[in-house]
């Protein structure tokens, strides 16, 4: 394909992307496809010759779109939204455009920066405390910063990376040798909710250490006397805590753990702290949400989505930490192919920052969606869907028929069916099973996608408003076909 080739098809995909956002609400959130269905509309080889671009449009059209889960459908509430926004999209063209792999400085002195900048910029607009902040007032780096990893799952494992570290040094301090070191690997042990994202539990698999997953309160929420306790448990048993995560936002209802009491415990103990605020952290764009927060100024390291909820397309995590010390100790690798910059002033080498040597240059789509909806449009976008949750959940409690199952904060509505009006006598089962009809109902019908989850036993719907092209119209279809289903099998008992 030459440039002139790329010209013609290259405006005909930007109409094509275009059509498909004027029409996205209208196409069902989830195809009509089973299981193996590409398997027997697709060859089992590569061509061996060319094949030209409307040969592939026309397959993009009729194989690829049908069975395609529309993400970005205001109808779409299974998980939290993978945000999707135009200016995004043209600074991903320009990042495919400039294809660097930009794991120093050296590597891309532009793209290294931009993504200082931008974090820094980010951090100030989420009201963060100085400390996560790149740049010093006189221009210098600090020790703490900001970087954009792949996703929060992604971060937490480079922040237990570090957390090890940091438990490592302080147990050579006291006096321990490396073979001692080795021998006490096994028992370090990191701490997490029963509500904290399986990606907790994921990243602990991976360091290959312990998890102690602490059973949280009737919010849903984790304290500071639970990991007090638990913590003071695996001491008694020989275990080394090292780690602990704690949430601002837990996917399951939003929950907000004890931050300035975890802060306690943990510096106390001497772990590393973190935060996952994926989700609900984009929040702290809205000064009245910062409240909320009370004590995540105290994490050694946080992380946030801007791909969930902050217009960015994904992939787009945005992680900082306080102080990057051991952060680079456990990721930093040296070789001979991969020089530093060693001027007069030294910049920060992010690939001692991740899992992967390379890096996309994704600084350029968030670039974009902080200059082209400033503030204030960031701040309209999280407003606007905190509403339109509220708005569900008063729907919801009016009807009568509906129990809100978690206190709606930001833009997740925790819901299921009022157990008194299906005489079922508190049969847990039972009520569960017909919650999961109901969700298997609307579903089948095709105009919204919705998941449950699962509290204390019980089974509840989860709707999370975030989708950057839906709008009020497409949550007040969300309630109608919730009464419309609900009606219909309360009829059947």
């Amino acid at each position: 394909m030459n440039t002139d080739e790329f010209r013609k098809y290259g405006k005909e995909v930007v109409d094509t992307v275009a059509d498909y956002y004027d029409d996205v609400n209208d196409l069902k959130p989830f195809p009509d496809v089973e299981p193996g269905f590409l398997f027997k509309l697709l060859p089992q080889e590569a061509p061996f010759l060319p094949e030209s671009f409307e040969a592939i449009q026309k397959d993009i059209e009729t194989k690829i779109m049908p069975g395609m889960t529309n993400w970005q459908s205001g109808n779409f509430y299974a998980w939290f939204s993978s945000s999707s926004s135009f200016p995004a999209m043209l600074g991903e063209y320009y990042s495919l455009m400039f294809n660097v792999i930009g794991f120093s400085w050296l590597g891309s002195p532009a793209a290294a920066e931009l993504e200082i900048i931008v974090m820094d910029w980010l951090a100030k607009l989420l009201g963060l405390d100085k400390r996560y902040l790149s740049l010093n007032a006189d221009g210098t780096m600090s020790k703490g910063g900001g970087s954009i990893q792949t996703t929060a799952s992604e971060s937490l494992v480079s922040c237990m990376v570090a957390g090890r570290e940091m438990a490592l040094d302080r147990l050579r301090k006291g006096g321990m040798s490396e073979d001692e070191l080795d021998q006490h690997r096994h028992k370090m042990v990191a701490y997490v909710s029963d509500q904290t994202h399986c990606s907790g539990e994921k990243a602990a698999n991976i360091l290959g250490c312990k998890v102690h997953t602490v059973q949280t309160d009737g919010l849903f929420r984790l304290t500071k006397q639970a990991l007090n306790k638990a913590i003071l448990e695996d001491k008694s048993k020989g275990l080394i805590p090292f780690f602990v995560c704690g949430s601002f936002g837990t996917t399951n209802t939003n929950a907000i753990d004890d931050l300035s009491g975890i802060a306690d415990v943990v510096e106390a103990e001497h772990l590393w702290y973190h935060v996952d605020a994926a989700y609900a952290g984009a929040a702290l764009v809205c000064p009245e949400f910062r409240s909320l927060a009370q004590g995540i100024e105290r994490a050694d390291s946080l992380s946030i989505n801007p791909h969930k909820w902050l217009l960015t397309n994904f992939d787009c995590s945005a992680l900082w930490v306080a102080d990057s010390t051991y952060l680079e100790k456990g990721m930093c690798i040296k070789r001979e192919y991969l020089p530093r910059n060693e001027g007069s002033r030294v910049m920060r080498e992010f690939s001692d920052w991740q899992i992967p040597l390379g890096k996309r240059f994704r600084a350029l789509k968030l670039w974009f969606v902080m200059r082209m909806y400033g503030v204030s449009g960031i701040c309209s976008h999280i407003r606007g869907h905190v509403e339109q949750a509220k708005w569900l959940e008063r729907q919801l409690i009016e009807n009568g028929n509906f129990e809100i199952m978690a206190p709606v904060v930001f833009g997740l509505v925790v819901f299921r069916i009022n157990p008194d009006v299906l005489n079922l006598q508190g049969n847990v089962d039972s009520i569960n099973r017909v919650n999961i009809e109901f969700i298997q109902r609307i579903n089948s019908e095709g105009k919204v996608f919705i998941m449950n989850s699962l509290l204390n036993e019980q089974v509840a719907l989860r709707a999370p408003i975030g989708a950057v092209h839906g709008s009020q119209k497409n949550t007040e279809l969300l309630f109608c076909v919730l009464v419309k289903h609900l009606n219909a099998l309360i009829t059947t008992f």
